[in-house]
């Protein structure tokens, strides 16, 4: 029995579905501040909060649990600026509880939902796991000083951990069962498609005179599902007794804010607005990852890398809302 912590939000969602489509017996845990009850159509749902012990411990005495993945983190960048305590309170505090109940009912397989936030601004891209960790802010901060706990726990007590930090999550399921959902809407892509559909008037471009080939910033995005596809082989590299690692997920391709534009544009036959806007602090020109070494050891090869299909499934679960 897997447990997803976090399960009814956007990408946790696509892994329980995947890891049912696979086999696997899942229950998701999710106090619902951001997911959606609706988005758990596979497996068993818990409705309890991190921030309750009670609540986990009900949860491991329910359930024969072997492996736990953890998506239950806020994460807007922005918020964590303005109110750094509400994120080190529910992405690290919250964590800490979740892994002492873990040891509590001998349950050390752990798959962590990081993200290339720990690295801070680039020096060097594409981005590899060597790369400085300097987490600019409180967002990045806390994923980190998780990830340090981790490597603690690992070496303590034989916990055996996967760290994945992944770039720009996008799309939606395939099949349109379930899909990107947030509110506050924050990413790119649902925006644009916002503006698409008429739900908004135009889509923002901060800043046009970056050092990239159009003037606009360029970012790595990754479809959900294969994202949940590499959190299923990281899970089962553990299984398979793969030593504690961290792996970056990427497409290690990166597209521009106006190519993310345009091909929204052909795949929705709509007429996007774009606003040329000032740049905003610290947005770097580039973010692009090498997912080189999840290739390598976990035998991960996304399947949805061109970005028009990315949007295009984007696009198919944003027609439903």
């Amino acid at each position: 029995m897997i447990l997803i912590v976090g399960g009814a939000g956007y990408i946790g969602s696509h892994i329980n579905k995947e890891l049912n489509k696979r086999g696997y017996e899942t229950v998701v845990f999710d106090n619902l501040s951001y997911g959606h009850e609706d988005f758990v159509k596979w497996g068993n749902f818990e409705q309890g909060d991190l921030g309750n012990i009670d609540d986990l411990w009900q949860v491991f005495r329910k359930y024969p649990i072997d492996a736990v993945m953890h998506f239950a983190a806020f994460t807007y960048v922005g918020e964590s600026v303005e109110n750094p305590q509400k994120y080190y309170l529910n992405n690290v505090r919250n964590t800490l509880n979740l892994l002492q109940v873990m040891l509590e009912f001998d349950v050390k397989k752990f798959v962590f939902s990081s993200t290339c936030a720990t690295y801070g601004n680039p020096v060097e891209i594409p981005i590899t796991e060597n790369h400085p960790q300097n987490p600019i802010n409180p967002y990045g901060k806390g994923k980190l000083m998780v990830e340090t706990v981790l490597d603690d726990y690992s070496r303590a007590y034989g916990f055996k951990y996967a760290a994945l930090r992944y770039f720009n999550a996008a799309g939606a399921d395939p099949e349109g069962e379930i899909g990107e959902m947030h509110e506050p809407e924050t990413h790119l892509i649902p925006l644009i498609l916002d503006a698409a559909s008429g739900k908004r008037e135009d889509i923002k471009i901060f800043g046009t005179d970056y050092d990239t080939p159009d003037g606009t910033c360029i970012r790595d995005y990754i479809h959900v599902t294969d994202l949940a596809d590499a959190h299923i082989k990281a899970l089962e590299y553990l299984k398979n007794g793969g030593k504690s690692d961290f792996f970056n997920l990427g497409n290690g391709n990166g597209f521009s804010v106006k190519e993310v534009i345009e091909t929204a544009h052909e795949i929705t036959g709509k007429n996007i607005k774009a606003v040329e806007d000032d740049r905003r602090p610290g947005d770097p020109p580039v973010l692009v990852g090498s997912s080189d070494k999840a290739r390598k050891i976990l035998k991960w090869e996304p399947k949805y890398a061109d970005l028009s299909k990315i949007i295009e499934t984007a696009w198919n679960w944003h027609k439903k809302l």
